[in-house]
């Protein structure tokens, strides 16, 4: 008898086919309140992007200086009748110093298929002879005319 009653006595527990999310629901609404807590705190990179409109206004005239895509240098003052006057690029700094005036900005105009390392070495090797103004030179479309814009560094 005691075989049957203990069979009878037992509740038997079933499976249940259910999952619990009260639990997600919790850690859920606590990561919540932390994002909102820490996301005023945290500050934005603040990247100061080069603008076409603040260019088109150059205070003096510039000192060009262009690559072509064979990787020759040459360079003249951005003035009318100016002409190139090609120049190595071991001598490239200190001719540009020797022709450089105080707040002259220097810009490079590279040939399109010129690799870009080969721009960012120059630029480089101008800024570490201080050059402090330094910028590129690139060409925007405007319906069908072109127009030269040249963004300046600081």
């Amino acid at each position: 008898m005691n075989s049957m009653r203990s069979s009878h006595g037992r509740s038997h527990r079933r499976l249940k086919n259910e999952i619990n999310v009260v639990p997600y629901i919790d850690v859920m609404l606590v990561l919540l309140v932390i994002f909102m807590v820490t996301a005023p705190l945290i500050t934005p990179g603040v990247i100061d992007l080069p603008s076409v409109g603040r260019a088109a206004s150059v205070p003096s005239e510039p000192l060009e200086i262009q690559i072509s895509e064979n990787g020759e240098l040459s360079w003249r003052k951005r003035e009318p009748g100016a002409t190139f006057q090609p120049v190595q690029k071991d001598a490239l700094a200190q001719t540009v110093l020797n022709a450089l005036t105080p707040d002259q900005p220097v810009v490079i105009a590279a040939h399109g298929k010129v690799p870009y390392e080969s721009v960012v070495a120059i630029m480089d090797r101008l800024r570490a002879n201080g050059v402090k103004r330094l910028g590129l030179l690139v060409e925007q479309k405007q319906g069908e005319q072109a127009v030269d814009v040249t963004p300046l560094g600081r």
